[in-house]
């Protein structure tokens, strides 16, 4: 018998504590912000609030946020190089019945994480999983990239090791998803002019730093124009890159620029801090003419 409108707002506080009823002996993976503090949910102050401990990437970072909401709880540290040791332990304690949130620096745990590593050494000795979905930066970056959003890749951090990096982005040519892509600010240019070799300067590409923060900057341009801009701009804070999969080249999609007067063309790239002799250059190299022409058209 379907219920009336009161007897479901009578039910509706007994099925939100049951839902948010800490389980013992259970891992929750609690995304955390990944820069505007407002984007925690309710559910995962909860559960930091009322889980015994909290693993934490780094918990000097993880106290600031704790402190931030007046939670205080015991916290062990879980990282890439301790993972082993430490998953162990954390998994003894919870057959022992306690409960435990893992959470990152920032974003969703073992998303390019060392958090996967515990999700399947708790999947090996039984032990329940649970996720208190949050922040993601890569699928942010996704939604604001105006690339496809129907299929895509995510691929991480790529190699440092020069050999490994060119095999992994050989691999990568061909795909046709949408590629996402992580890199730090000091690694970015090398980044940029690897991947303008690898799929060619007119690969359009979205780059997207400081996510959710007071600084947040999404630049849609082509591989050679992310390369000619950053040539002569200062890469600032993380970025996420947003590729568009070969596939969509062969089609022969739209480009950021269709629609833009040459002049509007170069302007957009000088928005970005690019002077304007590179804003041209960049403008020339996506419309596939002469440096001179547009010069002319702009003059």
């Amino acid at each position: 018998m379907e219920l009336d409108h009161q007897e479901r707002e009578s039910a509706l506080p007994t099925v939100r504590e049951e839902k948010n009823r800490i389980i013992g002996g259970t891992l929750y993976l609690v995304a955390t912000p990944i820069g505007n503090l407002d984007d925690l949910s309710l559910r995962a102050i909860k559960v930091l609030s009322g889980v015994d401990f909290i693993a934490a990437e780094d918990t000097r970072n993880s106290l600031k946020l704790l402190t931030y909401l007046g939670i205080q709880k015991p916290m062990v540290s879980y990282y890439e190089h301790n993972k082993r040791e430490r998953g162990e332990e954390i998994v003894a304690r919870l057959q022992k019945g306690e409960s435990c949130a893992l959470i990152t620096d920032a974003g969703t745990p073992a998303i390019s994480d060392p958090g996967e590593d515990l999700v399947v050494l708790c999947g090996e000795r039984g032990i329940p999983v649970t996720g208190v979905p949050g922040c993601c930066a890569a699928v942010d970056a996704l939604t604001l990239s105006g690339l496809p959003t129907g299929r895509f890749c995510f691929e991480g951090f790529l190699s440092v090791n020069k050999a490994e990096r060119r095999e992994h982005l050989a691999a990568l040519r061909g795909e046709s998803r949408t590629i996402i892509l992580h890199e730090a600010p000091h690694k970015l240019r090398t980044t940029l002019s690897d991947l303008c070799q690898t799929f060619g300067e007119t690969r359009r590409i979205t780059l997207c730093r400081e996510l959710t923060k007071r600084n947040e900057e999404v630049f849609r341009t082509t591989l050679g124009g992310a390369v000619a801009c950053y040539a002569v701009k200062e890469p600032r804070g993380e970025y996420v890159l947003v590729i568009e999969g070969a596939s969509m080249i062969a089609e022969g999609t739209n480009t950021f620029w269709d629609g833009m007067s040459v002049r509007e063309h170069v302007e957009y790239y000088m928005a970005q801090g690019m002077r304007k002799n590179d804003a041209i250059k960049a403008a020339a190299h996506d419309r596939g003419v002469a440096k001179n022409e547009v010069y002319q058209q702009v003059l």
